[in-house]
């Protein structure tokens, strides 16, 4: 395959292509709006099926592990029939295990519920490798950061409005205690956890026929043509390994501890609420907050967006990485009402975390920004790992403590943002 750095061809320009950007925008609000509800299932799967932390968090572990194994054939899947057609495969293997949680719901079974998060993951892994590069070069590269903030934007505009959503018709009626439940006979036990996992089938009936819809409209949509761009510089980038780029192996780092710290801390929100020495919530009320940290995240990517066109995107990313986790070891020192507001403000400091790591990550790689940007969906995988890890450190030292994993984590996305402004601003004396 010959060397090739293929963008649209409006990338060619000094404008953004706004048609193009409004129309793969709406893709970031819905995998979004559908990954978010891992948190509704999280303490709903853990009623149902009496589940420890270690084994509910199986439902990240799933969802989260499908971006490590699919990355790299999605990425391919770009380069053989283009993002468009990647993207509408996306949506419909989406729609696949939507529909998948039906029969899961039907069957009372972990096990078919863990399968359905795989394959709706597979499918946003595909929308992830063909989307996000897609927003960077539609568009000077000086913006790129921006632009994928602001996509990233509306991403969150789907993890606020799902919290909320799946509160009302997930979490609509509220679980027996589980001493209750382990006196249950056999009969009634099933009868209850077929009663429960209902609550899920008309929401991702839904859910799965919006994605048809959204597929159908995107499949019939003229979007920006791939245009090869030739040149001695990018054919020379073409024979370097990814691995070769300090950026994108540090960004790889990043992605995989940031996903892991976001997921850990949202996938936790619910219970760690609920804890009479932190909210003494109900798990409904719970999960209203939990639209709260997600929410903040919306703000302040719009907010992040304006910010990034006059501060770097290394500073901001430091500025961001430095306050989540002063707020992570904040709640986890203190208790009541300020421990559950410290926890919720992370959000609006993990807003431009994700595209910000994602645009640096990527910068310069030229013919490689397919293959690097396929490395960094698989890092996406921390989303998997760090949760898990989290659950074993829940179970042993209790739900308060273990937020130290998450704290870890921002102060290495701390590490990565400074290291990349001392290599920019290396190469830009050595320009000069």
């Amino acid at each position: 395959m010959s060397a090739r750095f293929e963008t649209p061809e409006s990338a060619t320009g000094t404008k953004t292509n706004s048609r193009a950007l409004t129309i793969v925008t709406s893709l970031f609000f819905m995998w979004g709006f559908i990954t978010v509800l891992n948190d509704i299932m999280v303490p709903h799967l853990k009623s149902i099926f009496d589940l420890s932390y270690t084994e509910v968090m199986l439902v990240q572990f799933s969802f989260f592990s499908a971006y490590f194994i699919f990355s790299m054939p999605a990425g391919a899947l770009v380069e053989w029939v283009g993002y468009k057609k990647t993207m509408v495969f996306g949506l419909c293997t989406m729609a696949v295990g939507a529909f998948f949680f039906i029969g899961a719901a039907a069957a009372v079974s972990f096990p078919l519920f863990l399968t359905a998060l795989i394959i709706v993951a597979a499918g946003i892994t595909a929308l992830q490798v063909s989307a996000n590069p897609y927003v960077t070069v539609l568009g000077p590269e000086e913006t790129a950061s921006s632009r994928l903030n602001l996509a990233q934007a509306f991403n969150a505009l789907g993890t606020t409005i799902g919290p909320y959503f799946g509160s009302l018709v997930i979490l609509s009626a509220a679980p027996m205690a589980m001493d209750e439940i382990r006196k249950m006979t056999p009969l009634d036990l099933h009868s209850y956890r077929l009663h429960e996992a209902a609550s899920v089938k008309w929401p991702y009936l839904g859910i799965g026929i919006t994605l048809l819809a959204l597929a159908l409209f995107l499949l019939l949509t003229k979007l920006p043509k791939i245009a090869s761009v030739e040149s001695e510089v990018s054919s020379e980038l073409a024979k370097r390994s990814i691995w070769s780029f300090p950026n994108l192996v540090l960004a790889a780092v990043a992605i995989f501890v940031y996903v892991g710290a976001e997921v850990s801390i949202g996938s936790f929100l619910v219970n760690y609420l609920m804890q009479p020495d932190i909210g003494a919530l109900t798990v409904m009320v719970a999960a209203g907050y939990v639209s709260l940290y997600w929410g903040g995240a919306m703000i302040g990517r719009f907010i992040g967006s304006a910010l990034l066109q006059k501060i770097t995107t290394e500073r901001l990313l430091a500025i961001c990485a430095s306050m989540a986790s002063l707020l992570v070891i904040t709640s986890m020192l203190a208790a009541g009402h300020f421990a559950m507001w410290s926890i919720l403000a992370v959000g609006l400091f993990n807003s431009i975390m994700f595209p910000s790591i994602f645009a640096l990550g990527v910068r310069g790689l030229g013919p490689l920004t397919g293959k690097g940007s396929g490395l960094l969906v698989a890092s996406i995988v921390g989303g998997a790992i760090i949760p898990e890890l989290q659950g074993i450190f829940a179970d042993h030292i209790g739900i308060h403590h273990a937020f130290i994993l998450p704290a870890i984590c921002y102060l290495y996305i701390l590490y990565f943002a400074v290291a990349c402004s001392r290599t920019h601003k290396r190469a830009g004396s050595e320009i000069d």
